[in-house]
């Protein structure tokens, strides 16, 4: 199995729009970890591109992150999300909300989209086409079927999970992993669910609590920044421990420059889980996007991740970053401008 015989256990973690490359990927895998592409947001044209290129910048095994959308996810959680009428109306009073601030920026917010779907169905059949080496989900669980079709073509399946629950629905599909995420996590929370608040347990905790209840090997993630850290959660039972914010720094990743300054920028000093940006519950430093607006969004993506998006390319664009989306984990102050090959060795540096 890919990653519980990694020479070093470090996963990097897929970062969609932007922030992953596939020289990010390839860098990773080389290093003796397992890189992964981040297919969220992209066609599957594009994605094709990046799984050729990594193929040709490595023989190691690498991964690629899909996001599950709500016509393929099989997870029923509680409470329901919203729907039909109160969906589309709650929808509009959030883009009417941003129609001001948009304004300031030069643009108008956009239109929902309800019917997006990532381009799910031939991405699917791409990643079992090319056989790539390992396949993880976020934002859903996908049908047991799906499930199969990947592991019948060499596939390894991952599921990320957020807590015990989500973990045992996931083992029920015979995957083969799980990515277990914490709340220090930077970036988009790891729900099966949009309208499911996460487990706030610790992460040492809850990858012992999702150990005793599934046997399956676990990808750990969320906050790790130190070799003592990788070493924690070793001990408590992770297979291997994944890592984004600390690689949003290194040259390989395509992380947007604006984003880039504000991670290194003094006058950036908290963070905050918010659904402004997206619909879905994110990490990010708290700006005056996150400031005006936060609890006001609903769980409601990925429209909520369309009408903001004009904002936030408008922002990226201004070279501002109070109207981007600067996801960051809870230790971003510990990412470094080096390369992701030397993030890779020092986190394994105990081991």
């Amino acid at each position: 199995m890919v990653v519980s015989e990694l020479h070093v256990p470090i996963v990097g973690a897929p970062m969609a729009g932007g922030p992953s490359t596939p020289e990010l990927a390839a860098v990773v895998s080389d290093a003796g970890g397992l890189g992964f592409i981040a297919a969220g947001m992209l066609d599957a044209p594009a994605l094709h591109e990046q799984i050729a290129e990594v193929w040709a910048r490595t023989e190691r095994p690498f991964g690629v992150n899909l996001f599950v959308p709500a016509t393929a996810n099989t997870y029923a959680a509680q409470p329901r999300p919203l729907e039909g009428a109160e969906r589309a109306h709650a929808v509009s009073a959030y883009r009417d909300r941003l129609v001001r601030d948009a304004a300031r920026l030069g643009v108008e917010p956009g239109e929902g989209r309800p019917d997006d779907t990532d381009d799910w169905e031939r991405k699917i059949d791409l990643v079992t086409r090319e056989r790539v080496p390992v396949v993880s989900f976020t934002f859903g669980l996908p049908s047991a079927g799906v499930v199969h079709e990947l592991q019948r073509s060499g596939t390894e399946v991952l599921v990320t999970v957020t807590d015990v629950d989500e973990a045992r629905a996931a083992a029920d599909h015979d995957v083969d992993g799980l990515c277990v995420q914490g709340p220090a996590a930077g970036g988009h929370r790891g729900t099966l669910d949009e309208a499911k608040g996460p487990s706030t347990d610790d992460l040492v905790d809850l990858v012992s609590s999702v150990r005793a209840a599934v046997d399956l090997p676990i990808v750990a993630a969320g906050g790790v920044s130190s070799p003592q850290g990788v070493a924690q959660l070793r001990a408590a039972g992770a297979a291997a421990i994944q890592v984004g914010t600390l690689l949003l720094l290194t040259p390989e990743a395509g992380t947007h420059l604006v984003h880039r300054r504000a991670l290194s920028d003094p006058s950036f000093t908290e963070t905050a889980v918010t659904r402004v940006f997206s619909g879905r519950l994110a990490r990010s430093l708290v700006n005056d996007f996150v400031r005006a607006h936060d609890g006001t969004a609903p769980a409601a993506y990925p429209e909520v991740n369309h009408v903001a998006g004009p904002l936030r390319r408008a922002s990226a664009a201004a070279e501002d970053p109070q109207w981007f989306a600067l996801w960051a984990g809870t230790r971003w102050r510990d990412a470094r401008p080096v390369p992701a090959a030397v993030v890779v060795r020092d986190l394994a540096a105990s081991l």
